[in-house]
C-alpha cells in the first residue's frame, strides 16, 4: 500500500473516531433526557444515525466499536466521572447545574480519560472540538478545555 493510501486510511479512521465521539455525546444526552436504556439508544444510533442523510446533509460514518466503548464506559463509570468533574468545577457549579449537553460531553470524555488508551491531549482536543460543534459562538469550548485539562491531570498525571 502506498504512503498516500496509508495516510488516507489513517485520516478516515481519525474522522470516524471523531464522529463516534460526537455521537456518544448525543447518545448520552438522549439517555438522560429520555430515560431510554443504553441498549436502545446505541441501537438507534448505530441503525439510524451513523451515515444517515437528513435534508441532503449526510452524517459522518462513526467508528462503532469506539462509540460503544465510550458510551459503555461513561454509563458504567458515571458516578466516578461525575465526582472527578465536580472536583474540576468550582464549588458553586456542581455537575447537576451544568448544561446537559456539556454534562454528557464530560461523561464521554471522562470515559476515554479513565478507561481507554486515548492520550489525554487527544481526548481534550477532540472533546473541545465536539463542544465547538454544539456551541460554535459560545464560551463553552474554553470552559470544556479547562475542566477536561483538570480531569486529565488528575487521572493521568504522567500523560503530559
Amino acid at each position: 500500500m502506498s504512503d498516500d493510501k496509508k495516510a488516507d486510511k489513517r485520516a478516515e479512521k481519525k474522522q470516524m473516531k471523531s464522529a463516534s465521539r460526537l455521537y456518544a455525546v448525543q447518545a448520552l444526552f438522549q439517555m438522560e433526557a429520555s430515560g431510554q436504556t443504553v441498549e436502545a439508544v446505541t441501537r438507534e444510533f448505530e441503525t439510524h444515525r451513523f451515515g444517515a442523510v437528513y435534508d441532503e446533509d449526510e452524517m459522518a460514518e462513526g467508528d462503532v466499536d469506539h462509540f460503544r466503548a465510550v458510551v459503555d464506559h461513561a454509563v458504567n463509570l458515571q458516578a466516578r466521572i461525575d465526582q472527578m468533574t465536580d472536583r474540576a468545577l468550582v464549588a458553586k457549579w456542581p455537575i447537576a447545574r451544568i448544561d446537559p449537553v456539556i454534562r454528557a460531553l464530560f461523561r464521554a470524555a471522562g470515559a476515554e480519560l479513565t478507561s481507554m488508551p486515548t492520550p489525554p491531549r487527544v481526548a481534550i482536543t477532540e472533546y473541545v472540538d465536539v463542544a465547538k460543534a454544539f456551541f460554535p459562538d459560545g464560551k463553552e469550548p474554553k470552559f470544556v478545555n479547562a475542566v477536561l485539562d483538570h480531569m486529565a491531570h488528575e487521572i493521568k498525571p504522567d500523560g503530559f
